[in-house]
């Protein structure tokens, strides 16, 4: 969602078992839907072609670098990656930081809750502190200079780069100043918002309709319910233009078949897997037909799309 799932599982944790069923019985059931229909194009660029996944780098390739840093979103921009997936919190000055959890224990040198931090409280903490590959042996970026970056600072960074950004606080609401930053910026366009806290989705939207969101863990269930009932949102109609979810459930069972990414892109929806960090799944994502994988590892995933055919 350590990784996205943790939250997911949170957050989900009975109602994952009932989409599972849902999903899978449906794909049962349709034996039409081998047929893919015209997926939406919002998130996008119209003269994309030949067609292949977003590689999506999952807080800018936290198994490259250390995450949500510029340093790791420059790097993933240098790979080639299409999307900056990043997190938002804010500071007790009201500045929007982009840092994954509640406080800053984990990721940097510091302690301590971030909405309870000042900006400059903040920026004091070395971002690169705790990031190894060896079980802690060694520590390459420890004093390189690497901080938690506000938003405005990504957005100014970053101006011509897809993002998606999760919005991770929710008490005190963050939706007025993200939105208002997304404005001034001109930086909605291009710009796709997810959230676990329904609530949060639902104020965004309310703030900011012009920016492109994802489904919230509900509205995923309610979809697919809607689909195995033959029901299904119009295309274009959703309030979401993006599903974005695991590949695998409780237990790790396997769900996210070709069939079923077929029976959302039939409502003209697009579908995202997170966080898919092994070839093996790369893999099996790509024959399932996903729209965007999100990866710590932006570079084997583009190493695979370079000797992958364009489907």
């Amino acid at each position: 969602m350590t990784k996205r799932g943790a939250a997911w599982l949170v957050l989900s944790l009975g109602a994952v078992a009932l989409l599972a069923g849902a999903l899978y019985g449906f794909a049962r059931e349709s034996p039409d839907m081998d047929a893919r229909d015209q997926r939406i194009s919002e998130t996008r660029p119209a003269a994309a072609a030949p067609r292949r996944p977003l590689v999506m780098a999952h807080r800018g390739g936290a198994g490259l670098w250390p995450e949500n840093t510029s340093h790791a979103f420059a790097g993933a921009v240098a790979l080639g990656a299409d999307v900056l997936e990043m997190d938002l919190h804010g500071t007790s000055d009201g500045a929007l930081v982009v840092i994954h959890d509640a406080t800053v224990d984990r990721t940097t040198n510091g302690a301590g809750r971030v909405n309870a931090l000042t900006l400059a409280e903040l920026k004091r903490f070395d971002a690169g502190y705790r990031w190894t590959t060896d079980g802690g042996r060694t520590h390459p970026f420890r004093g390189k200079g690497i901080t938690v970056p506000t938003l405005r600072e990504v957005l100014d960074e970053f101006p011509r780069v897809r993002l998606n950004i999760d919005i991770k606080q929710s008490q005190p609401s963050l939706v007025k100043p993200f939105c208002r930053m997304l404005g001034e910026t001109g930086a909605g366009g291009r710009v796709t918002v997810a959230s676990f806290s329904s609530q949060t989705l639902a104020e965004f939207r309310r703030e900011c309709p012009e920016v492109a969101t994802s489904a919230g863990t509900d509205e995923v269930f309610a979809l697919a319910a809607d689909l195995q009932a033959g029901r299904g949102p119009a295309a274009g109609k959703a309030p979401f233009r993006v599903v974005q979810v695991p590949e695998t459930l409780l237990g790790g069972r396997g769900w996210l078949t070709a069939e079923l990414v077929a029976a959302v892109h039939r409502a003209g929806i697009e579908v995202h897997v997170w966080t898919v960090n092994d070839e093996a799944g790369m893999r099996r994502m790509l024959a399932a037909g996903v729209d965007g994988i999100m990866t710590d590892y932006p570079d084997k995933l583009i190493a695979l799309l370079r000797q992958t055919p364009a489907r």
